[in-house]
């Protein structure tokens, strides 16, 4: 059965507990990466997970605290000997983005370099993202402040389906991701432009009926998130949690 593992939850801001919000998705032949910070493989390593076999790689969006891992991510499974390909997902804003920055670093002379394949995402509605034997994953544009991209994970196991709101203020796009959504992964940041509170959180989960909500990307640095569950809780009917670095979710 296919799991997702927190491997960082906390906004822009990050603590010693609580890693910059990005995650793993993990089946039986792909091995999914959305979103990479600090140093990628010791964060792989410390979530029992092989960098061998990571198949691919979804960028939400262009801002440090979720995409300035890729260089050393890329940099050190070519020190180590990578050989196989590695697909990288994102909107054009993103990926040229990537490409110029990867650029500086001249990576297209570093000698037998493993294949890399971006797929440029179009900007609209439930995008078809990838799809395997275990699960299918779809893409829509959020409110956030420059091109972002939330999820859906739907399982073709056991027919969950995870959304994941990634950076944004309350959106109706959101609310579509997360249609009767078994899990709604949303951030609660804090209410500001770009950017939703728990209580917004929770809202969103109501309108779109999921059925428990997981709180991400919020504020760890010298502050206690536990008030936040119950912030969410008085707009959201369900069970609310914070998500917790290292946590899995099997769907």
């Amino acid at each position: 059965m296919p799991r997702l593992i927190f491997l960082g939850t906390s906004n822009a801001v990050a603590s010693e507990a609580n890693d910059n919000t990005h995650m793993a998705i993990v089946g039986k032949d792909r091995f999914v990466l959305i979103d990479c910070v600090s140093s990628p493989l010791i964060r792989l390593k410390m979530a029992g997970l092989d960098f061998e076999n990571l198949t691919d790689l979804i960028l939400t969006h262009f801002h440090p605290d979720h995409m300035s891992g890729v260089p050393l991510l890329l940099q050190n499974m070519w020190q180590l000997k990578r050989e196989s390909p590695l697909n990288i997902y994102g909107l054009h804003h993103t990926l040229d983005r990537l490409r110029e920055l990867m650029g500086f670093f001249d990576w297209a002379e570093w000698p037998n370099f493993f294949p890399v394949s971006f797929h440029q995402l179009p900007e609209r509605q439930r995008v078809h993202v990838m799809t395997n034997d275990e699960f299918r994953i779809l893409a829509s544009p959020v409110r956030h402040f420059i091109p972002t991209l939330g999820l859906r994970i739907e399982s073709l196991v056991s027919d969950t389906v995870v959304a994941y709101s990634c950076d944004t203020e309350p959106a109706p796009e959101v609310i579509d991701l997360a249609r009767n959504a078994d899990v709604l992964i949303h951030e609660a940041h804090g209410e500001a432009q770009g950017h939703s509170s728990a209580a917004q959180a929770g809202e969103i989960g109501r309108q779109a009926g999921a059925k428990k909500l997981y709180l991400i990307h919020y504020p760890t640095w010298e502050t206690d998130p536990e008030p936040l569950v119950q912030q969410a809780s008085k707009t959201f009917r369900g069970p609310v949690d914070l998500a917790r670095d290292f946590e899995e979710i099997l769907f």
